[in-house]
């Protein structure tokens, strides 16, 4: 399967700084890291998520082929909402991590960045009779809006109405007399939304928002999720990774009777954990993934993912640490230095004190 690159990339800011994750070419900054990241937190940024798949289950079995394969539950989906969903393997382990938009007569899976081709050979492994899965991300461009004022671009872009949606709502709109689909969602703590968009019309709609917002690329996307503890799979997933030692508990429903991965998630609910996941900030050195974590000259643990963060001024990262030392307020090593281990959010988006007027 040929690499998703975007449909909107001889639009994009000149100099661009691109890269590939998984099975999709990003845009990983537009400009800086520091101006994208302020856009993020402070005003409102353009998001062009086109390494993220577009996959529609339909026919007559599709609702209950997804509860099958999806780890939340969508028996009451209606064509008016959308919601996060885990997808597990049969031993528990994270396929993806996929936003589900409910349609009249069908649903779509948006896989994460980079993550659609793992996505489509887990789907088609497990295909049932009277479920079509169908790849639609030659047909459509997806891009999102982030920030504080995000609800601004939307109301001065589409509708204004569209931007007091409840969270997780969609609905089917209008841009300049083409068919889009809206939805109140994103990844960033911000306000967020999602514009599914016919890919024909996809530059001019990309060029009409960037006189509102600025282009925002992967780097500071991945930066404002970790701030909130928005789960990145790709930096969080691996193999023997359990959905709690991940911390991603939240995106699954154990009460439902039957998805896959379902055994060993119970497994894991009822046995004993070995390892736990836990924020920590500290240091100008942003520390390697698989780096010891020490107390007292013993080692404890190892990094799972880490950045600087512009709004901690300061290393920020994930520890899978034994649980009972995965908690907030504690002092480690990590390296030769010296952090604090946090609870989420690690940075308070601006959006949770900023009315949507």
């Amino acid at each position: 399967m040929e690499p998703l690159t975007s449909p909107v990339k001889a639009v994009h800011p000149e100099g661009a700084v691109y890269g590939t994750v998984l099975d999709a070419e990003v845009a990983l900054r537009f400009s800086t890291l520091d101006a994208e990241y302020e856009a993020i937190r402070e005003r409102a940024a353009l998001l062009d998520l086109s390494g993220e798949r577009i996959v529609e289950l339909s026919g007559g079995a599709a609702v209950d082929f997804a509860q099958k394969v999806l780890a939340r539950d969508v028996e009451y989906l209606t064509a008016e909402r959308c919601m996060t969903s885990l997808v597990l393997a049969e031993d528990g382990t994270v396929v993806d991590q996929v936003v589900v938009w409910g349609r009249e007569d069908s649903l779509l899976l948006e896989s994460s960045t980079g993550a659609g081709t793992r996505l489509l050979e887990h789907l088609r492994a497990h295909a049932e009779p009277g479920v079509e899965i169908t790849d639609r991300t030659a047909e459509y461009a997806l891009f999102g809006l982030e920030g504080p004022y995000a609800w601004g671009v939307v109301g001065r872009l589409i509708d204004g109405e569209l931007a007091s949606l409840p969270f997780e709502s969609i609905v089917d709109s209008q841009w300049d007399g083409v068919d889009v689909l809206f939805g109140r969602t994103g990844v960033t703590g911000e306000y967020g939304y999602k514009v599914l968009v016919p890919r024909e019309s996809a530059e001019r709609l990309w060029t009409k928002a960037l006189e509102h917002a600025v282009p925002a690329g992967q780097d500071a996307v991945e930066l404002a999720m970790l701030e909130v503890r928005q789960p990145v799979v790709r930096h969080e997933a691996g193999e023997g990774v359990d959905v709690l030692e991940m911390g991603a508990g939240w995106l699954v429903d154990i009460t439902k009777d039957e998805f896959v991965g379902r055994d060993a998630v119970v497994a894991a609910f009822e046995g004993t954990a070995e390892r736990r996941t836990v924020g920590f900030s500290g240091g100008a050195e942003v520390p390697a993934p698989g780096t010891p974590v020490t107390v007292g000259g013993e080692k404890i643990g190892e990094v799972v993912h880490a950045v600087h963060s512009i709004g901690l001024k300061s290393s920020l990262g994930l520890l899978r640490l034994p649980p009972d030392l995965a908690a907030a307020g504690l002092t480690v090593t990590v390296g030769d230095t010296e952090v604090v281990t946090l609870t989420s959010p690690y940075v308070t988006p601006k959006s949770w004190s900023t009315p949507i007027i």
